[in-house]
């Protein structure tokens, strides 16, 4: 069945390779020229949004609300994605991490944007999915003078995801005038129960230590709660965020540093979580059933003997005698996925696109070294070569796959990070 599906969605890519790249083509002339396209009708546009999602494993193209790219949440997750990137073995061409929707020039950080650890990046190599939270609490409607309320959405986590990790972070700023040589302790809690006339039930999480004069941002473990919350939605009731003094008295959280929804866009707490899926899924819409129905009263044998000795001795001088041009040859083409093209720029933050490449040419006899063919490639072409109405010629197809990872909000402007395996043709050769 997984063999099934991975041949499925090969011949989804070899159909969107035939509308991009065939037609009147127009070059790129940035740092992608050499990839070619070519502008999409009104049908071909749907019908390759409607395959590249079903690839992307989305039922349909989201929709945010608004987003906005330059607080914390999306900043922290551009990072990441960055950060996924030199991860891997393919380099990075100028420009690549630039998006319309930031004002800044690519690689330009300001200090107190939030940068991944090195956790992070740990959490990031295990992981094939991060998310990024907003604050569901309206700032306008959480009137609290002595605490910080936030609420997530953890509802939209796709199924066969398990949290790996998951932080909650907020971020302080120096504090140079009334407290300025004092320490406060930061507690974090998860709201059990919400009463009407007393005060919350709460379990407490972690609380930190820190000095007034400290900047930067705090770290809060939110795993266990996480999961917790998914199996359970029904108790994500929030967390709450409080601040004391030394002597034990309770502190505004903007007193002591503790920014909050209404504060810059760039420090604004939110939630981020690492997830890894518990198992394989085959893309429903690919499914490949009753293909082990076909033919069932084929013979175990083949019908299609390799060829003799004498047979063999006399392709070997017929080889000869066979030129094959190289440029005719299997070899792997260029072929560049253009998201900005097909209208998505309002919701995949990065990349702009990609260089998918594909798989075209002859599997001739003879297969010279550079097609790249297998041991069973090679059988096929013999046969054919001696009898080509009984057997056909072998396929030029991928024989190494790369992955892309791409960087997108979802309906509830919340970003993702996903990244999505066999995307990308590193090498080509017949089968």
């Amino acid at each position: 069945m997984f063999v099934h599906g991975l041949i499925a969605a090969w011949c989804c890519c070899l159909w969107i390779c035939a509308v991009l790249v065939s037609g009147n083509y127009t070059v790129q002339n940035d740092f992608r020229s050499g990839f070619v396209q070519r502008a999409l009708r009104t049908q071909e546009r749907r019908e390759v949004q409607r395959e590249i999602l079903s690839v992307l494993g989305l039922p349909r193209r989201p929709r945010p609300h608004s987003p906005e790219r330059r607080t914390a949440a999306p900043i922290y997750m551009l990072e990441l994605y960055q950060a996924d990137l030199t991860l891997g073995d393919e380099p990075v061409a100028p420009g690549y991490f630039h998006h319309p929707g930031y004002s800044q020039p690519a690689g330009y950080f300001h200090p107190a944007d939030p940068a991944p650890s090195r956790r992070d990046r740990r959490y990031l190599n295990d992981a094939d999915m991060v998310m990024s939270f907003v604050n569901m609490v309206d700032p306008s409607e959480d009137l609290h003078v002595f605490h910080q309320y936030h609420r997530f959405d953890l509802s939209r986590i796709p199924d066969g995801e398990a949290v790996t990790a998951a932080e909650f972070r907020v971020y302080k700023d120096f504090i140079h005038e009334q407290y300025e040589n004092e320490t406060f302790h930061v507690s974090v809690y998860q709201v059990l129960r919400e009463n009407a006339n007393r005060e919350s039930d709460l379990f407490l999480l972690d609380t930190r230590v820190v000095w007034a004069a400290e900047e930067g941002w705090l770290v809060f473990d939110l795993t266990a709660t996480s999961n917790h919350w998914i199996l359970n939605p029904g108790q994500n009731l929030g967390l709450l965020l409080t601040v004391e003094n030394a002597d034990g008295e309770n502190v505004k959280p903007s007193a002591a540093g503790l920014v909050g929804s209404q504060g810059p866009q760039n420090k604004h707490p939110f939630m981020v979580a690492f997830f890894r899926a518990t198992g394989v899924r085959l893309r429903s819409v690919r499914s490949a059933s009753g293909h082990k129905q076909r033919n069932p009263n084929r013979s175990k044998t083949s019908k299609h003997s390799p060829p003799s000795s004498q047979e063999a001795l006399r392709l070997a001088e017929a080889a000869e005698n066979v030129s094959v041009d190289p440029k005719q040859g299997c070899k792997k083409h260029e072929l560049y996925v253009s998201f900005r093209e097909l209208g998505w720029q309002d919701w995949i933050i990065a990349p702009e696109g990609y260089a998918a490449y594909y798989c075209e040419g002859e599997c001739a006899f003879p297969l010279n070294s550079y097609m790249n063919a297998t041991n069973h490639a090679i059988v096929q072409t013999l046969v054919h070569f001696i009898n080509p109405d009984s057997v056909p010629k072998p396929c030029c197809a991928p024989t190494q796959l790369h992955g892309i990872s791409v960087l997108y909000f979802d309906d509830s402007s919340n970003v993702i990070l996903k990244k999505y395996r066999n995307m990308v043709v590193r090498a080509c050769g017949c089968h």
